[in-house]
């Protein structure tokens, strides 16, 4: 028997969030048994809790798709953290835990807003490479609308590679109906593990507008497609999310000297993802919200 949580990412309510299966006893289990556990979840992510081998780690994590293994990943990152911090496994120190993954050491700040835990993690460096255009057109032939080529559409590698655009609105968004199998295999031919796309909304603020409550009002809306990994639509997605606000930085759509806003996600999937992002002066993003568990019990995998 291994203890084991579902936890719901990026919402304070039970099933509105993206939920993460957490293996917290995963000491024992091999590759294989990993990746079978997860392809039996089914869900777009199962984390396995180890212990650290880096000195400056507080905890070392796997993260799982029902397909493949991924080196980052941000829901289950917050996810997996909510799940050791509630177990009594391990404290912060100086209001922080550390987790380590295939991509590096993740810092993820613990804090608390209006009573309610929020976890903060510090997205890993992005890479960005712009697609060329006639990729552009192929991606648009997927998703069957136009994306803002002003802002050239790129991969952006946070460790997962995500493909990022922007639509004409939040509307604009969630009236798509991707071909999936189309883009299973443009992912698969650039290297990416899916999509994650977004637009504004309409009453959103814009930059430097004093009045707005960025904590309250959404910006943008995201979504995100990853047929090539099993999951068609990830109902909120971290990585994603980090990705997008990269994208955005790196094309002047925040402002210079740092911003933050919120993002909204999985509502084409019955879900309400809240996330919280944060982009400073030097271009660095954090990715935040809140973390809610569903399921707490054990895993019989004899």
């Amino acid at each position: 028997m291994r203890a084991y949580k579902v936890v719901d990412a990026f919402s304070s309510r039970s099933f509105k969030g993206n939920p993460v299966a957490v293996i917290l006893e995963a000491e024992g289990l091999s590759d294989s048994d990993m990746q079978s556990i997860a392809r039996w979840t089914n869900l777009s992510e199962t984390t396995f809790l180890l212990p650290a081998k880096d000195p400056a780690a507080t905890y070392r994590l796997r993260i799982f798709t029902p397909r493949s293994e991924l080196p980052f990943a941000g829901h289950p990152t917050l996810g997996s953290a909510h799940a050791v911090l509630e177990a009594g496994l391990h404290a912060p120190r100086d209001g922080v835990l550390v987790q380590e993954c295939a991509q590096g050491l993740v810092r993820i700040a613990v804090q608390e807003q209006r009573g309610i835990r929020h976890l903060v993690l510090d997205l890993p460096a992005a890479k960005v490479t712009p697609l060329n255009p006639e990729d552009v057109d192929e991606l648009e032939a997927i998703i069957g609308a136009s994306v803002n080529r002003d802002a050239s559409p790129a991969i952006i590698d946070v460790g997962p590679r995500w493909i990022v655009a922007q639509l004409p609105s939040a509307d604009a968004l969630l009236d798509l109906e991707p071909d999936f199998a189309r883009s299973a295999r443009f992912e698969k031919r650039l290297g990416a593990v899916g999509l994650s796309l977004f637009g504004a909304h309409a009453h959103a603020a814009t930059c430097g507008d004093a009045d707005a409550d960025a904590s309250e009002t959404p910006a943008i809306e995201v979504r995100s497609f990853a047929p090539s990994d099993g999951v068609e639509e990830d109902p909120v997605c971290g990585s994603g999310n980090g990705c997008v606000a990269v994208f955005r930085s790196i094309h002047g759509m925040l402002s210079s000297g740092g911003d933050s806003y919120l993002a909204t996600q999985g509502r084409k999937v019955g879900r309400d993802g809240r996330i919280s992002v944060g982009v400073d002066a030097d271009g660095k993003v954090t990715i935040g919200g809140a973390c809610v568990t569903c399921v707490d019990g054990k895993l019989f995998d004899q």
